[in-house]
């Protein structure tokens, strides 16, 4: 299959999309912008984050040589980019699980809050955050047991709760985020520099916010935990009921030497791809780097508006590639006697629910991956929808309503041969959709 308008094969076109899209997000290509000159004190470097490693590589290779630097941050398995055999790194990397919690991060919290002790006004902190911190740095509040916490946030992945609700509600139960880490912090000047990975790109949201202050409410983050049935101890039910667990506002006197900076956003990485689209002669549109919904159902959305182009030029005019960021969520269904709980994640689920809706569209060709390279927790970054995706899973046997029902995206893509494999890209903007209508 070619591009007609272009002799590109359309799988050409959308990876080389994706790549600008992570390109864009680069640590090495960001970060240099936002740095300040040396303080007269120490200069202590924390963070948590699945870019957090990439950012600190980058912190310590712009930052001058004669300058004191040290600090710890904490990055998902794998990680860490490769550096050359003879180069130190003066700040610390410790590596621990995404998305469910291990010991391995609540001991780099414990290491990252003893690193920040003692700090004066003359210090700076560089706290480097980017998407999956809210995991990698965990730290249950007094009461709750690091077992009960793993599973609270085990059950909210799979409960459908968004973003913004699954955050309130780490924040409220953690020892270091939701502003926690910056009270730690104070008196010393602290710098956040962010990679957003969330919808609106709120720094309260991404990470769970451990350096800013928090507006939501202990009260909500128990209206978000009855809502979605997760069970809680008795004990942190009376603490949030009574807001013992209230985290740090914005009229807490550890926020006044504290500033945040977004070195790399969803939007612009968009920007980025539909420019790239644009050099290859190919018309591009942004619908918007803040899509939210059931993925499934996010994707027969952007179905309709494919068919609508494909078939009527309308809204745009083929050929063209459409694009699209933000968060969806995947509401994992129980295990049925039908077959065991599929895998994949938002990404191969978006392109279940886009391929079923298209019905063999022809000319319509989609890429769905997560920018971090990982899709869930599988290999994957994402996953190819085609033309003929349908056809050729029904000749291998495979139905693509069975395998939404299992919330099987992996399997019915693997299958295919149309999974996105590139391991870890060292940043993280979140969701990554592309549609070249040709």
């Amino acid at each position: 299959m070619t591009c007609k308008s272009e002799g590109i094969e359309p799988r050409i076109v959308l990876r080389k999309l994706f790549d600008a899209a992570v390109g864009k997000a680069q640590p090495e290509l960001t970060i240099g912008t936002f740095l300040p000159p040396p303080p007269q004190g120490r200069t202590v470097v924390i963070g948590a984050g699945k870019a957090a490693a990439a950012m600190a590589h980058a912190v310590d290779r712009l930052w001058p040589k004669n300058a004191p630097l040290s600090g710890l941050v904490v990055t998902r398995y794998g990680h860490i980019p490769a550096r050359p055999t003879d180069s130190m790194i003066r700040i610390d990397i410790a590596e621990a699980a995404h998305p469910v919690p291990d010991e391995a991060g609540r001991d780099a919290a414990v290491r990252m809050l003893k690193a920040v002790e003692g700090l004066r006004a003359d210090d700076l902190v560089l706290c480097l955050m980017s998407g999956g911190g809210s995991a990698l740095l965990t730290l249950p509040a007094d009461g709750l047991d690091f077992h009960e916490k793993q599973k609270i946030n085990q059950d909210l992945l799979l409960s459908g709760a968004h973003i913004g609700e699954m955050n309130c509600v780490r924040k409220h139960l953690s020892k270091i985020k939701g502003g926690r880490l910056a009270v730690a912090c104070a008196p010393a000047q602290l710098l956040t520099l962010v990679i957003s990975d969330v919808p609106g790109d709120d720094p309260e949201v991404i990470a769970s916010g451990p350096t800013v202050p928090d507006s939501s409410t202990a009260e909500q983050a128990l209206g978000i935990l009855q809502r979605y049935k997760i069970e809680i101890p008795d004990g942190i039910r009376e603490q949030l009921e009574k807001g013992d667990l209230e985290t740090p506002k914005d009229d807490d006197p550890a926020f006044v030497n504290a500033r945040i900076e977004l070195i790399a956003t969803p939007w612009q990485s968009l920007v980025a791809a539909a420019e790239c689209a644009r050099a290859m002669g190919l018309p591009a549109h942004i619908l918007s780097d803040e899509v939210e919904g059931e993925s499934r159902e996010v994707g027969k959305v952007h179905a309709a508006l494919a068919r609508s182009v494909a078939r009527r030029n309308s809204p745009f005019t083929r050929p063209c590639v459409i694009l699209s960021g933000g968060e969806t969520t995947v509401t994992v269904k129980p295990q049925t006697l039908d077959g065991p709980r599929g895998r994949g994640g938002r990404a191969g689920e978006f392109c279940l629910g886009l391929a079923q809706a298209l019905e063999g569209e022809p000319n319509i060709w989609a890429l769905a991956a997560d920018t971090d390279g990982i899709d869930g927790v599988e290999d994957n970054a994402g996953v190819f929808v085609t033309p003929d995706t349908l056809a050729r899973a029904e000749a291998a046997g495979m139905s693509i309503s069975s395998h939404l029902d299992r919330n099987d995206a992996y399997g019915y893509f693997q299958g295919l041969g149309d999974l996105l494999v590139t391991g870890p890209t060292h940043t993280n903007v979140n969701d990554f959709r592309a549609i070249f209508v040709d």
